[in-house]
């Protein structure tokens, strides 16, 4: 299967000319599932939908600004049910950017099987690795209590907000224990590129420095994982790369740069 993940930054910056190059590489991709942070629903208008056409099951996240801006997942296959929980695990965190966690039952055929799609967007500011720990731990509970009983594949992506060193990453890939829990997922970037930055949030895409965020660095914050069962991944990670990371024809997609990975 091949899986997408991307911050697509709503209709920020020059948005029809962002459009075009969005929704022409997405679709030479053809990926079978897809997150998305930040992207549009109002009426009349979903921006899931008209960048990816109309082969896709789609489902939103409830949590939106009052601009409709949120999180969604598309999938090829049938989405049996969606499982959602807000992230609100301190009073700290943003009542409008609230985090939150989607876990998606996609009905896929065999060979793989029904799966987990899981959504995970926590909070994004600087110095919130706080929150960030306990949203890592609760959403990955939530994921077990859903996927222990019938031993199923997960697959997690999305915008986490956090460097490969910090804690909750650290978390994700079984480097630490939170809270009296473990769990390990494969990173994807990390078991195809071992030792490279692969940064998502790059300075060298001016989008990145026309925001609030103008003394950025660079940072690897977008991932997709595999959760392992007792001794590997469930899925083998077959490819991972970055996704609209130079321009086309002077065009920046998105102030984030993607990730697409195959896995089975």
């Amino acid at each position: 299967m091949r899986v997408v993940t991307l911050n697509v930054w709503n209709r920020d910056g020059a948005w029809p000319d962002r459009r075009k190059v969005l929704a022409e590489g997405l679709r030479r991709l053809e990926p079978d599932l897809v997150t998305l942070q930040e992207s549009v629903v109002v009426e009349g208008y979903d921006q899931v939908a008209d960048l990816l056409g109309p082969e896709y099951t789609i489902v939103h996240q409830a949590g939106r600004t009052p601009d409709g801006v949120g999180a969604s997942i598309a999938s090829r296959w049938p989405v049996a049910r969606l499982h959602e929980r807000d992230l609100s695990v301190t009073p700290r965190v943003d009542p409008i950017w609230i985090g939150s966690v989607a876990v998606a039952e996609i009905e896929a055929p065999e060979p793989v099987g029904p799966f987990l799609l899981v959504h995970h967007k926590p909070s994004y500011q600087y110095g919130f690795e706080h929150e960030r720990e306990l949203q890592a731990v609760a959403s990955a509970r939530f994921v077990e209590e859903l996927a222990q009983p019938h031993h199923r594949h997960v697959v997690l992506a999305g915008d986490f907000d956090a460097e490969p060193h910090s804690a909750s990453i650290r978390f994700w890939t079984g480097r630490q224990s939170l809270d009296g829990i473990s769990v390990c997922y494969r990173d994807a970037w990390e078991s195809t590129h071992p030792g490279e930055r692969g940064y998502t949030f790059d300075p060298r895409n001016p989008a990145v420095n026309t925001g609030e965020m103008t003394m950025e660095l660079g940072r690897r914050i977008d991932y997709i994982m595999v959760r392992s069962g007792v001794h590997r991944p469930t899925l083998a990670v077959r490819r991972c790369d970055l996704l609209f990371a130079e321009p086309v024809d002077g065009i920046w997609a998105s102030d984030h740069f993607g990730l697409v990975a195959d896995l089975g």
